[in-house]
């Protein structure tokens, strides 16, 4: 069985706006079968929500349309999880609560986010190792 990641937003965003970059690195390992992309409705929710923003559509010239296509995309790519389990996990930060859920509803080996702040803090959470898109990228052997 592959390596079960998922992706927070942050990473999505991240992998929209620079697709050269780690994070859509990522995405296209994912889509060559490198790992299991793991995602949530809420996960998916929660990026579109931010891709339609003024600040990402009029800073990076971004049609929110291509926002749609991009989370349709990941939608179909990733196996959707339900159920989250109620937990709290990320203290101060109720929505980094939602993506430790998805990745333990995913039976998750890694979790990949570039919150510096409340995720990457934690390290690790019941065996789920959280790390930035580069250091997966390195540990898939995948990066450039």
């Amino acid at each position: 069985m592959p390596t079960r990641a998922v992706l927070d937003s942050s990473a999505l965003v991240s992998a929209f706006i620079t697709p050269r970059g780690p994070a859509g690195q990522l995405i296209r390992a994912a889509h060559r079968g490198a790992f299991q992309l793991c995602l949530s409705a809420e996960i998916i929710e929660e990026t579109a929500g931010v891709l339609v923003r003024p600040k990402i559509t009029d800073r990076y010239r971004r049609k929110p349309h291509a926002a749609q296509e991009f989370c349709s995309g990941l939608a179909a790519a990733a196996l959707l999880v339900r159920d989250l389990p109620c937990l709290e996990a990320v203290p101060l930060d109720p929505k980094g609560d939602m993506i430790i859920a998805t990745a333990v509803a995913a039976r998750a080996d890694h979790l990949v986010t570039g919150d510096r702040r409340h995720l990457l803090a934690l390290g690790h959470y019941e065996g789920i190792r959280i790390l930035r898109p580069r250091a997966f990228l390195e540990e898939l052997g995948e990066a450039a």
